[in-house]
Parts: C-alpha cells; sequence; structure tokens
C-alpha cells in the first residue's frame, strides 16, 4: 500500500467511526426521548391514589344550609369527584364559584398528580337538610364519591363560622 492510500484508509475509518458513534448517539437519544414521553403520556391514566386534607365544615346557624370544604390529593392517575352524600343531611350538591357567579355542578375534576380544593371563594359543597343541627366540634360524615376511585368517606369537623386551616 502507499503512503496515500494509507492516507485515504484512515481518513474513511476515522469518518467511518465518527458517523457510527453520531448514529448510535442519536438512536439512543430517540430512545430516550420516546420512553419519556411514554411515561407523561401515561402519567393520567394509571389509577387515581386519592387522600382527603384540611376538611371543615363552618358552624351553620341553627340548622340551616352549610358550605363544605376539603382538598382531595391525587398522587395517581385522574379521576373526578362526582357525588357527595351524608347520613347526617337530605342533599349536598357541588358547586363552582367564580368572581361574578355560583353554579352548581354535577362532577369536579381531580387532575393526576395534583389536587382539587374545595374552599372559600371557590369550588365549595352545599350541605342541606340535616337530620340534627350540627354543633361545634361534632364531627360529620361525608360520603365522596369518585368515577373510578369509589367512595371515600371521611369525617368532618364543624368548626367555628371564622375558622381559616393553617391560621390559629
Amino acid at each position: 500500500m502507499t503512503a496515500a492510500a494509507t492516507g485515504t484508509s484512515r481518513r474513511f475509518r476515522r469518518s467511518a467511526l465518527t458517523g457510527a458513534v453520531l448514529a448510535t448517539a442519536l438512536g439512543a437519544g430517540a430512545i430516550l426521548a420516546a420512553c419519556g414521553s411514554g411515561s407523561q403520556a401515561d402519567a393520567g391514566t394509571g389509577p387515581a391514589k386519592l387522600s382527603v386534607a384540611d376538611s371543615y365544615i363552618p358552624l351553620p346557624p341553627a340548622g340551616g344550609m352549610a358550605a363544605g370544604y376539603l382538598t382531595v390529593r391525587n398522587d395517581g392517575g385522574q379521576d373526578q369527584l362526582v357525588k357527595v352524600s351524608s347520613p347526617g343531611a337530605e342533599s349536598i350538591t357541588m358547586h363552582r364559584s367564580t368572581a361574578s357567579s355560583m353554579e352548581q355542578v354535577e362532577s369536579m375534576d381531580v387532575p393526576a398528580h395534583g389536587a382539587l380544593q374545595l374552599s372559600r371563594g371557590g369550588n365549595h359543597l352545599m350541605i342541606m337538610g340535616w337530620q340534627k343541627a350540627p354543633a361545634l366540634g361534632d364531627e360529620v360524615e361525608l360520603d365522596l364519591t369518585f368515577a373510578k376511585s369509589g367512595t371515600i368517606a371521611v369525617k368532618v369537623p364543624v368548626k367555628e363560622l371564622t375558622y381559616r386551616p393553617g391560621q390559629n
């Protein structure tokens, strides 16, 4: 082999090796991207993992209508709150509030890896037709029914009208 042929052969091998390394790197990147997008796409489709926190009912006036507030935390896939009932009340409806209106809704979304927050001035429950007027310190059972996760029973404390979670 001549010196010119040896130089050409080395350049060819170097170019081929560089191309192979580049192709491997791009292929690995495409596989990682595909794996990453698959797990994000599946994030909302697995089972919901629900828990309830910060629940309370401000003391209603002499057995009248009351509001209910709570947070449904979700460490799993998407779900929907579709019904709320209580053995201690005739009916419970779900409401969505905006700056200018309040409307009854049939369901509320519980986002995947997120939370549904029912709070003053926002989404909330309206509790009517008490079997027995609740008193300060009582615990009222609420049965929260979800589209995918079934029913969760929670004991909700009756607090002062001015109670705010996280404040003394």
